[in-house]
């Protein structure tokens, strides 16, 4: 739990904790460093944050100094009790001041940039005390600053800035309720509260180490501390800074004793970057609910749901919560506490669940090292029985071994120590959680309930499925064959006797599209038995046997030229030398209902012109040119149409279809591959193997539709004009694989409109003319 209490920004336990609008908590002196002020408001700095060495600063007026020091937290009192006070060493209290370095001192310009402590927050460098100025003073200027010009403060956690109003830090909430746990921690651990905020020697203030190298020497105008690198980095003895005198650095800070001396006299400051103590009589006393900030003496009563805060009645009478949602502060605590506790209790169980986890892979361990143990004494017993020749590849089979057994224990080792992490992590945020629970501050549980569960619920979260399952198998598969020749002693090695594994099938990437089926399949985690290809089957779409569509390594194949409106069955086996695997299981899929195709621009004649997305058809000859359709088609009833875009000089298109094979050169259904119906303005033919029939009144112009119906269930072939049957059936006893085929010359554009449903209302037909 200590993790918990700790500063993100000093590393050392919470003195003075405030909460930031994140809900994370940083230490009130911390505060005071990380908060800048942006370029904008350098301008509005206030004289007495502008001053050169040996300058004088004016006094603030005595209530300014009051004010200033009360919200810089509790003024000379507060300096003394809690080493807040000045000197030469001390670098603590000058690290609340914004005071700017002076051009003609130090060479430093008028905006000094901020430093950067290991963890990525903005830190104000160290600058002296003004000459003549007391500490209350000058911390008062400091927060005077905050508060008057642009300043804002970056969470050092989520990394998320907030900016300061008129009162500055004063207007972040104490969190009481983490002041109380940290000073029960620390009486729990037989140790002062303060105790571990200082660091034993002074240590540079400017290092980019973790921990920061022990300071070297002491520049009493910088007054800043260096280590032997960073002084010769940042404070070379030339230029501006020659003329700067360096000395010693300062002893250690007092014992914690000295925290607990009178207020009267002022403790020892501490040069280090920890946080100041709070310290004083008053550490000790008896802790006070709190009041409201903005109406002294009134206690909370209300809880604001909007701005998620406790407030008493007259913020409810006179304030700006008036019309805000509020509920009463007991029941809304009692609320808060049963969610947190609802989430402690997932927490807990998935923690039991990783104890659980622990002794499995603990268990996995030993059966590793055994089995480890007696495949390397077997293979030792055999490789002994064997002849001279044998020793050169005892070796190397010893060597496998012990690779994969130390490939193993390395696993679950690595396994372990990242579950043993999340869970103590999980359990010092219980332990956290459980002495917030014993609290009976409602405002103070209140003020980081909210925080806290979604803490929970993240810690939950963290225990993803799979989390708590071991990533490797105990056992070893390795197998020794001792009955080869001597011939081939030199090629021993080990030999996979156990079949292929069952491959899995990946649902979520096996799809249809059309008439084509695309499935994919893996195979089983923690697997090491070698896997040369894989047999893929698929049913007939009728239920009937499966048979092989596929045989090779890869893991994905589509399968086209399906029939549509079809449900088959899929499985896929793995082999390897040691023979087949087990089938997987059986995927069905259904194809598309109706067809969706374009014209091929491939399969056409090369004077097509197609566009649109090979949707649209036309013609560079005067000559009749055939064009085929993507799609191909041999059982169910289909039904597509073509409507004319452009009709010149009364031009015969042919519509219908073909096989694959169909001359392209010529009227389609002049060729025993072929069957169409060829049209005019005024009438149209059917045609096959250059055979005319059914001659039928009206024909097509600009703006007509021509309807294709194949039913290859009843084999027959009609065609309609504007939704009117034209003729009877065009052709029976239709039987095999056809494509949807158009022919037509340069006064002809058609566009094909697929997908569509098999019409049931189109017109009775027209009667033929012979």
């Amino acid at each position: 739990m200590e993790e918990e209490l700790k500063c993100p920004v000093c590393g050392s336990l919470f003195r003075e904790p405030i909460i930031l609008p994140c809900s994370h908590n940083v230490c009130l002196p911390c505060a005071r460093t990380i908060a800048v002020q942006t370029p904008d408001g350098e301008q509005h700095l206030s004289p007495p944050l502008l001053l050169s060495r040996g300058g004088a600063a004016a006094a603030p007026p005595p209530d300014q100094d009051t004010a200033a020091g009360a919200a810089c937290g509790g003024g000379a009192s507060a300096n003394a009790a809690g080493g807040l006070g000045g000197g030469a060493a001390g670098g603590g209290d000058h690290a609340d001041k914004l005071s700017l370095y002076s051009e003609t001192d130090s060479g430093y310009g008028s905006y000094t940039p901020s430093l950067k402590s290991p963890n990525g927050v903005r830190v104000l460098p160290m600058v002296p005390a003004p000459p003549g100025s007391s500490a209350a003073a000058a911390r008062g200027a400091a927060c005077s600053s905050l508060s008057s010009s642009s300043s804002s403060i970056t969470c050092p956690q989520c990394h998320r800035s907030a900016s300061l109003d008129h009162r500055g830090l004063r207007g972040f909430q104490r969190n009481r309720l983490l002041e109380a746990i940290v000073q029960r921690y620390q009486q729990g651990r037989g140790t002062a509260p303060g105790a571990s905020a200082a660091p034993a020697v002074a240590v540079c203030q400017l290092c980019d180490r973790t921990p920061p190298e022990p300071a070297a020497a002491l520049c009493e105008q910088c007054d800043v501390l260096y280590c032997a690198a960073c002084q010769l980095k940042c404070h070379p003895s030339r230029g501006p800074f020659a003329k700067h005198r360096l000395v010693q650095p300062p002893p250690p800070p007092a014992p914690p004793e000295a925290a607990a001396a009178p207020p009267s006299v002022a403790a020892t400051p501490s040069t280090g970057s920890g946080c100041k103590s709070p310290g004083g009589a008053g550490a000790s006393a008896a802790r006070k609910f709190p009041t409201c900030p903005e109406h002294d003496m009134e206690n909370y009563s209300m809880y604001c749901v909007s701005c998620r805060s406790p407030v008493c009645y007259l913020c409810l009478e006179e304030g700006r919560h008036g019309k805000h949602e509020v509920k009463p502060l007991g029941a809304t605590w009692k609320q808060h506490k049963a969610q947190l506790s609802q989430a402690l209790n997932g927490v807990s169980d998935k923690a039991k669940e990783a104890k659980e986890f622990l002794v499995q892979l603990k268990n996995i361990l030993q059966q590793i090292q055994e089995n480890g143990l007696d495949y390397e004494a077997c293979l030792v017993a055999q490789c002994d029985a064997l002849v001279e020749a044998l020793t050169r590849q005892k070796a190397k089979l010893l060597t496998k071994v012990t690779k994969e057994r130390e490939h193993k224990l390395k696993m679950v080792w690595d396994q372990i120590n990242h579950c043993t992490l999340k869970l103590r992590q999980s359990t010092g945020l219980m332990e956290y959680c459980l002495e917030v629970m014993k609290e009976n501050d409602p405002s103070g549980f209140l003020q980081i309930s909210d925080a806290l569960i979604k803490r929970v619920q993240l810690s939950q979260e963290q225990w993803v499925k799979g989390a708590l399952e071991p990533k490797v198998s105990a056992e070893f598969d390795l197998t020794l064959d001792s009955e080869p020749l001597l011939q081939a002693i030199h090629q021993l090695d080990f030999i996979q006797m156990k079949l292929p594994p069952v491959p899995l099938l990946q649902l979520e990437k096996c799809c249809t599209r059309n008439n084509s089926v695309t499935l994919a399949w893996r195979t089983p985690p923690f697997t090491h038995s070698p896997v040369d290809g894989y047999i893929l089957e698929l049913d007939d779409g009728d239920g009937g046997q499966f048979r092989e569509v596929y045989v090779g390594k890869e893991t994905l194949c589509t399968i086209d030229g399906l029939h549509f409106n079809s449900t088959y069955n899929a499985r896929v086996k793995a082999f390897s030398s040691a023979g087949l695997g087990p089938y997987s299981k059986t995927v069905v899929l259904q194809t598309s209902d109706v067809a969706w195709f374009t014209f091929d621009p491939n399969s056409g004649h090369r004077d097509i012109i197609l566009s649109n997305d090979n949707q649209t058809a036309t013609c560079s000859s005067y000559d009749d040119r055939v064009v085929l359709g993507t799609a191909a088609f041999s059982k169910g009833a289909h039904y597509w149409e073509l409507h004319v875009d452009r009709y010149d000089n009364h031009p015969d298109p042919a519509f219908g279809v073909a096989r694959a094979s169909v001359a392209k050169d010529m009227m389609l259904g002049k060729d025993d591959r072929a069957w169409a119906m060829y049209v005019d303005n005024h009438r149209s033919w059917f045609m096959h193997c250059n055979s005319h029939t059914n001659r039928t009144e009206g024909g097509v112009c600009k703006g007509a539709t021509v309807g294709v119906l194949l039913d290859l269930n009843k084999h027959t072939l009609t065609f309609f004009i504007n939704g009117q049957q034209q003729g009877p059936t065009a052709f029976s006893h239709v039987d095999g694989v056809f494509m949807p085929a158009l022919s037509l010359n340069r006064n002809v554009q058609v566009t094909l409109h697929t997908g569509l449903e098999v019409p049931t209302n189109l017109g009775r037909p027209k009667l033929s003319g012979n």
